[in-house]
C-alpha cells in the first residue's frame, strides 16, 4: 500500500529537568528497581553542543561515518569521534572491552551532551552489563540509535527513567544531503528536530487493517528481537500503561510469531495504552512445503485479539528510509483514525 507521511515539528521552549545528585547508596537501589514514573528529559541541544559517535555494537570506519559528521556539524554541534570508530573485533566495533570503554567515556563525560551510536548489528547486550550509569544519572544526554541500541533505549527506560531517541544512526546519512529523496532529508532532519527540543507530530494514511481508537502514555518500543531479548533481565522493558511501537527486518514469519508469542506469555501486551507496527521488511521466504501461512498483520491480531487498545500497522518507523525520529520515555498521544494516524509528543 502506497503511504504518504508528512511531519512537521512545532518549536516550543521547555524547562529542563535538572537530577538530583545520588549518592552512591541511592543508585544502588535506584539500579535494583525498575522506574516506573514519568520519564526525565535530558537537556535538549543549542549550537555548539558536542554529539559524541561510538560504536557499542557493530563496526563502522571514518570514512562511513564522515557523511553524518559533515550533516550534524552544519545544524551547529560539534563532533567527538569515539576510539572504537575504525576498530573491528570480527563484526563487532572492537573488543567488548574496548566498546564498553568508549561508551563509559561518553557517558561520564560532561562536555558531550548526545551519544549517537554510528549503527546497529550486534554487541550491546555484551556490555550493557558492565556500564556504570551513575555519572549519567547525575547528568543525562540524549542516546541515539535503534534496532541492536534498543537494549539501551529498554534498560535507561526501565533503570533510570531517562528519556532516549530511537532514529536513524551514522550509516544512514546520505553523502549529500542536497541530493538525497525527500523522504532521506525528512527523516534525517527529524533527528536534530529531536535533539533541538522540537515538539515532534507525525501522521500517517491509516491502513484498513487497524483498530481504530485513541491513547495517551508514554512511548516506548524499538526492535522486537532485542525487545524480546532482555526479557527476564535488568533491561526488560516495563509496557504496563505504555504506547509501545515495534519494528523488525530479516526474519522468517514463525521467527516473528515466536518472538511475539513471548511477549504475550511474558504478559507485555496486556495493559498496553496502544501498539504501533512499524516496519517489518525482508522478510525471509518460507521453505517450500513448511509455510507458515499467516501474516504479519495475522500474527499480531492474533495475540491481541483479547484487548480493546488501538493498533496501527505500517507507521514509518524501522529498517527503511522513513524512519522519522522518536522520543522513547516520553508521553505521546496516539489517535488512530479511518482515515488518519497522528502520533503527538505530548508536553505538561
Amino acid at each position: 500500500m502506497n503511504r504518504k507521511h508528512f511531519l512537521s515539528a512545532l518549536a516550543t521552549t521547555t524547562g529542563l529537568i535538572t537530577l538530583p545528585s545520588l549518592s552512591r547508596l541511592q543508585q544502588a537501589a535506584a539500579a535494583m528497581q525498575p522506574h516506573e514514573e514519568r520519564s526525565l528529559i535530558p537537556p535538549y541541544l543549542k549550537r555548539g553542543d558536542t554529539i559524541g559517535i561510538t560504536c557499542p555494537a557493530g563496526h563502522i570506519t571514518f570514512d562511513e561515518i564522515k557523511p553524518a559528521i559533515n550533516i550534524m556539524q552544519s545544524w551547529g554541534f560539534k563532533i567527538r569521534v569515539g576510539s572504537t570508530v575504525d576498530k573491528s573485533d570480527f563484526s563487532f566495533g572492537g573488543t567488548d572491552q574496548e566498546r564498553r570503554q568508549d561508551m563509559q567515556q561518553m557517558l561520564d563525560d560532561p562536555g558531550i551532551h548526545a551519544i549517537m551510536c554510528a549503527r546497529g548489528g550486534y554487541g550491546s547486550a555484551r556490555i550493557i552489563d558492565q556500564l556504570d550509569f551513575s555519572r549519567f544519572i547525575q547528568q543525562p544526554k540524549w542516546i541515539i540509535g535503534f534496532s541492536d541500541i534498543t537494549v539501551l533505549h529498554c534498560h535507561i527506560n526501565r533503570l533510570y527513567g531517562i528519556a532516549t531517541l530511537h532514529s536513524k544512526m551514522c550509516n544512514s546519512f546520505p553523502d549529500d544531503f542536497s541530493k538525497a529523496e525527500p523522504i532521506v532529508q525528512q527523516t534525517i532532519s527529524s533527528i536534530r528536530d529531536a535533539l533541538s527540543g522540537q515538539q515532534l507530530h507525525y501522521t500517517t494514511f491509516s491502513d484498513s487493517r487497524n483498530r481504530i481508537g485513541s491513547a495517551k502514555g508514554i512511548l516506548v518500543g524499538g526492535n522486537l528481537s532485542m525487545i524480546q531479548s532482555v526479557l527476564a533481565t535488568n533491561s526488560e522493558l516495563n509496557t504496563n500503561g505504555k504506547i509501545l511501537f515495534l519494528e523488525e527486518v530479516g526474519e522468517y514469519l514463525y521467527s516473528l510469531d515466536r518472538m511475539f508469542n513471548s511477549l504475550q506469555r511474558a504478559h507485555k501486551l496486556d495493559n498496553l495504552a496502544g501498539l504501533i507496527v512499524g516496519g517489518f521488511n525482508r522478510i525471509k521466504p518460507d521453505d517450500p512445503g513448511e509455510e507458515f501461512g499467516r501474516t504479519v498483520y495475522d500474527i499480531v491480531m492474533e495475540k491481541v485479539r483479547d484487548f480493546k487498545y488501538p493498533v496501527c500497522f505500517g507507521f514509518p518507523v524501522g529498517h527503511q528510509k522513513d524512519n522519522y525520529a522518536l522520543k522513547c520515555g516520553v508521553m505521546h498521544q496516539l489517535v488512530v483514525g479511518q482515515q488518519e494516524v497522528a502520533l503527538d509528543e505530548v508536553r505538561g
